[in-house]
């Protein structure tokens, strides 16, 4: 299956992942909000088995075609952790996470979620180029 067809199914399957979450718990499908409760001892077990998916996407990848997908993380550890500690404030601070905005929150018109994407694109292209000058 060539690049865009994985691409496809993938995001087909996102789609009907978090349509499937939505009918079946009244949740919109954010990680953050997910895991949040799931720490807190709140969350259903829908949502943990949603979370469970997540984890199994790798093995399953693993199972279909033989190899585990391909990473290259190319920056060091350190800044590793501080980009997910910021990612977890921000998505705490806004009220969700780009799966949720993005995918759901999109979806249904949402004008807080449309605002979010706007700054997460706008935040993404500041901090790709601010990287590239400053290397």
């Amino acid at each position: 299956m060539n690049g865009y067809l994985l691409s496809l199914s993938g995001g087909m399957l996102i789609g009907l992942s978090a349509a499937i979450l939505m009918v079946a718990n009244g949740r919109v499908a954010g990680i953050s909000g997910i895991a949040g409760r799931l720490l807190q001892g709140r969350q259903s077990g829908v949502g943990a088995a949603f979370v469970i998916g997540l984890l199994l996407g790798p093995i399953v990848y693993r199972a279909l075609s033989g190899s585990w997908p391909a990473v290259t993380i190319e920056t060091s550890t350190p800044l590793l952790v501080v980009a997910g500690l910021l990612v977890g404030f921000g998505s705490r601070m806004g009220s969700g996470c780009t799966s949720g905005h993005g995918v759901v929150g999109l979806a249904r018109l949402s004008p807080r979620s449309i605002a979010a994407v706007v700054t997460f694109l706008a935040t993404a292209v500041l901090t790709v180029w601010l990287m590239g000058a400053l290397t």
